[in-house]
C-alpha cells in the first residue's frame, strides 16, 4: 500500500503515452478460492486485448499484453494475495498493485488511467493504521471496516530495538553484575543501572519508531493511528510521539498476541465513531453549501465547475460508474460505452482533474451518499 500512496499523484495521474491499460479484480486470500483467480486475470486480459485490437495493431499491442500473460503463469504471485489486484500498463510502464480491499473486475483501454477504485481506496474515510509495539519490537498493520494486514515496514522503520540501540558487548553478565561499591551503605547496584539502561533504550526505540510511522505514513495519509501495547508502555509512548494522528483510544494488549480478526475488530470498534463523525461532517458540509448555492449534484454542473478550478470537496459514491469523456479544458461531457477506446469513467476522472487541483475526494458509501446522482461538490465560490 505504501507503493500505491507514493504512485498515484507522480505516476498513475500523470500523463502517458497511449494506450493506458487499466485492470482490476478481486483476489482471494485463502484456498481453494484463490485458485481461480489466475483464471479470472487471463479473461480480463482477453478482454483487453479485444479492446485493443478496435484500435491497435497486433504488433503494436504485443509487448504490453506479454507483461499481462507472464503475470498470468506466475504461481508464485498468485499465491499471495489479498482482497484486491490493480494493473496498469503502456508501451513503457507495467505496475502492479496488491489492494487491501476487494475491487469490482474491470478491463478498461483509454488515453489515461482508470483510476477511481483507486481513489476509493486511497480516499475511504475509513482507513487507519494500528502500531503494535513493546519494549523489543514493532510491527505495523493498515486495516479498514473490512480487514487488517501487515505492512512492511518502509526504509529506515526500526523493527526492533536493536536497530536503534545496537547489540551490545557481554548482555548476560551485565544483567546480574553490581556496579557499586562493596560494603555496607551501598546503594548503587548493576540491576539498577541495568533497569535505567534499559528505560533509556525504550524510550530512544519508542521514539525512533514513532519518527518512522510519522513520516512514513501518518504524514503521507492522515490516517488514524491506534497503538496496541501493554498498558505500561501507553504513557512512555504518548510522551515522546510527536504524531498527531495519534487516538486517544488505544488497544491494551500488544499486537503479536491477538489473532488477525481480533485485532481488526478491537481496532474498528474504536475507529468506528472516528469514521462516523468525519463521514457526518463531510456530509453536513455539503448540505450547508448546496443551500447556499456552492454545491451540487448536477454531473454537468459538476463537470464545468471542476474546468473552472471551483471543485474544493469531490464526494463520489463507491460503487458508482458512467462511462463517457470529460474534457478538463471545457468541462464538457459525453456519455459513451466503456467498449470504445478512449472511454473511462466519469466520476474517476472527475475525480482526478479534483486531486490534480489541489481538491479533496471522498469515497462514500452507497448507504450514505447525500445525492442519487453518483456524484456531489463544494465549491470553492
Amino acid at each position: 500500500m505504501d507503493a500505491l500512496e507514493r504512485d498515484y499523484k507522480s505516476l498513475l495521474l500523470a500523463n502517458h503515452e497511449p494506450p493506458c491499460l487499466s485492470l482490476y479484480q478481486p483476489t482471494h486470500r485463502s484456498y481453494p478460492e484463490k485458485q481461480q483467480d489466475p483464471i479470472r486475470f487471463r479473461n480480463l486480459v482477453q478482454e483487453l486485448m479485444l479492446s485493443l485490437h478496435k484500435k491497435y495493431t497486433g504488433r503494436e499491442t504485443a509487448p504490453i499484453l506479454r507483461r499481462f500473460h507472464e503475470l498470468a503463469e506466475d504461481a508464485r504471485f498468485w499465491n499471495h494475495g489479498l482482497g484486491g489486484l490493480a494493473v496498469f500498463a503502456t508501451p513503457t510502464l507495467f505496475k502492479i498493485y496488491v489492494l487491501q480491499r476487494p475491487v469490482r473486475e474491470l478491463a478498461i483501454v483509454a488515453d489515461s488511467f482508470h483510476t477511481k477504485p483507486l481513489v476509493r481506496v486511497l480516499q475511504s474515510a475509513d482507513r487507519y493504521y494500528v502500531l503494535g509495539l513493546n519494549r523489543q519490537e514493532a510491527s505495523l498493520f493498515e486495516g479498514n471496516r473490512y480487514a487488517l494486514d501487515r505492512v512492511e515496514p518502509a526504509p529506515g522503520m526500526p523493527r526492533t530495538v536493536f536497530d536503534v540501540v545496537g547489540e551490545k558487548e557481554g548482555e548476560p553478565e551485565r544483567k546480574n553484575r553490581a556496579y557499586g561499591p562493596a560494603g555496607p551503605g551501598s546503594t548503587l547496584h548493576g540491576t539498577n543501572v541495568r533497569q535505567e539502561e534499559t528505560d533509556a533504550d525504550t524510550e530512544r526505540f519508542f521514539r525512533a519508531v514513532d519518527d518512522a510511522v510519522l513520516e512514513n505514513y501518518s504524514r503521507p495519509s492522515g490516517m488514524p493511528l491506534l497503538l496496541a501495547a501493554l498498558p505500561e508502555y501507553h504513557h512512555l509512548f504518548r510522551k515522546v510521539s510527536r504524531n498527531p494522528s495519534l487516538m486517544a483510544g488505544a488497544i491494551d494488549t500488544y499486537a503479536g498476541a491477538l489473532s488477525a480478526s481480533e485485532l481488526r475488530e478491537r481496532a474498528w470498534q474504536l475507529v468506528l465513531p472516528h469514521y462516523l463523525e468525519r463521514l457526518n461532517g463531510i456530509i453536513e458540509r455539503f448540505g450547508a453549501a448546496r443551500a447556499n448555492g456552492l454545491g451540487s449534484a448536477d454531473l454537468a454542473d459538476i463537470a464545468r465547475a471542476a474546468a473552472a478550478g471551483r471543485t474544493s470537496t469531490l464526494l463520489i459514491e463507491a460503487d458508482r460508474l458512467i462511462p463517457g469523456r470529460f474534457d478538463s479544458g471545457t468541462g464538457a461531457i459525453e456519455f459513451a460505452s466503456l467498449d470504445e477506446p478512449g472511454v473511462g469513467d466519469l466520476l474517476d476522472d472527475l475525480g482526478e482533474h479534483a486531486l490534480k487541483t489541489g481538491g479533496e475526494v471522498v469515497i462514500v458509501p452507497t448507504e450514505s451518499m447525500p445525492t442519487d446522482t453518483g456524484i456531489a461538490a463544494i465549491y470553492r465560490f
